[in-house]
């Protein structure tokens, strides 16, 4: 299919059409895995200009794959980034992420509303490596104008925080971020790239866990950089020196030529080739889970013994208005609602029928988990306080089931 036929056409059915980068020998309607570390070559000089970078020529699989490639070049087109790399799982495009652009002396701006591994990256792994988490209200311009500085690195939030359900306003961040030079990165993995568009809010780097969403009903592990080269990388210490030396933007090339080169941590063709049949059926499957989410939220409202729901798409949300502005009615698949009492929240996950008890987001299955005592059981009361994590909460990430047969039971594990 001609690119500029495909670029018309809606998410949907690009994720259904977007082309092979080779035609397949048997004309299979969906790309093989190719199972294999490494590539034959004809001549020493084409393998000289295929290690070097002077071809596009595959080497080895940890650098790059034909069945990766592909379901890179797929998102590339959903999401309209100049680059996309795929990675083994979300956190460590996070950490390969941060890995291309922080340095020792430099810091990170972000919310101390994260979730608990990225919290715990920021706050404690890399600061083992001099780079320091500047932890304010990014939902506040100046505290965001305070914290950064001349050694700031980049601007990090998620979307939708997890499990605290905050919406800063990207568009403020980013113009703050354009002001002072600094990167917007941001991690969208609560709201699929589908439906919400990062670079048209000003997201300069883009991150999604695929092993949610994408992944189609929690089938492989995975993660996305998306690089919109939209970031004038002359204002970074540390990527200075690559602008204008290749034809990608000096983020991708150093990404690409060295940090997960180095780290090792490139996606498997085995995920690669789920997650691309998963992005097939990926708005579908998000439009049905938001929908029945919202629909959820709004009846637990009326429930007796619920303190309080929390879920964006609620108009009476603190962050409604500018939710509904980025992310339309259903921002996303997941809320959360409190209880009386963290003994009220076990004795609730404990009497569940139907709703699985587990972790992760975005499974077809419903799925519920009480925070504070798993993701976060392992940090300081402190801490948790620090990060708005209450023993009262329960997380619900809705899946695919119908929408009466999950408030049935909420309802009865509810009931005391």
């Amino acid at each position: 299919m001609r690119e500029d036929i495909l670029s018309a056409l809606s998410p949907e059915t690009k994720a259904l059409h977007t082309p092979f980068p080779a035609d397949d020998a048997y004309g299979s309607l969906n790309m093989p895995v190719y199972q294999t570390v490494a590539y034959e070559f004809q001549t020493a000089a084409q393998m000289e200009r295929a290690f070097t970078g002077r071809s596009a020529e595959h080497v080895y699989s940890r650098i790059s794959n034909p069945s990766v490639q592909y379901f890179e070049n797929r998102v590339k087109v959903l999401t309209g980034g100049a680059d996309v790399v795929a990675f083994a799982s979300g956190m460590a495009a996070i950490m390969n992420t941060f890995m291309a652009i922080a340095y020792t002396g430099s810091n990170i701006v972000t919310s101390p509303h994260l979730f608990g591994n990225t919290y715990s990256l920021l706050a404690t792994t890399l600061k083992d490596f001099g780079v320091e988490a500047r932890f304010c209200d990014l939902t506040c311009p100046e505290d965001v104008n305070a914290a950064i500085d001349g050694k700031t690195c980049a601007v990090f939030l998620e979307i939708v925080t997890n499990p605290q359900m905050e919406v800063a306003d990207l568009r403020m961040l980013s113009a703050i971020c354009k002001a002072k030079g600094v990167p917007l990165i941001a991690d969208t993995t609560i709201v699929p790239f589908t439906v919400f568009h990062a670079g048209e809010f000003g997201v300069d780097i883009e991150i999604v866990s695929s092993t949610k969403y994408i992944s189609g009903g929690a089938t492989s592990l995975g993660g996305l950089v998306v690089d919109y080269d939209t970031f004038d990388w002359r204002r970074s210490s540390r990527l200075a020196p690559l602008v204008g030396l290749f034809s990608a933007s000096a983020f991708s090339t150093k990404m690409r030529r060295e940090i997960h080169r180095n780290l090792g941590a490139y996606m498997s063709p085995q995920a690669a080739c789920l997650q691309t049949l998963g992005l097939e059926s990926l708005t579908v499957r998000y439009r049905r889970a938001a929908e029945t989410c919202r629909e959820l939220a709004e009846r637990l409202t009326r429930v007796e013994g619920v303190v309080s729901v929390n879920y964006p798409g609620l108009a009476g949300h603190l962050h409604h208005a500018v939710s509904q502005t980025q992310f339309g009615d259903c921002p996303g698949a997941m809320f959360t609602f409190d209880l009386v009492s963290r003994e009220a929240c076990f004795r609730f996950i404990d009497r569940l029928q139907l709703i699985r008890r587990a972790t992760n987001l975005f499974d077809n299955r419903t799925l519920a988990i009480h925070p504070a005592s798993t993701i976060f059981g392992s940090f300081p009361e402190k801490v948790r306080r620090e990060m708005d994590i209450s023993p009262q909460t329960i997380r619900i990430s809705v899946g695919l089931e119908d929408a009466d047969d999950l408030f049935g039971d909420l309802q009865q594990a509810i009931t005391v």
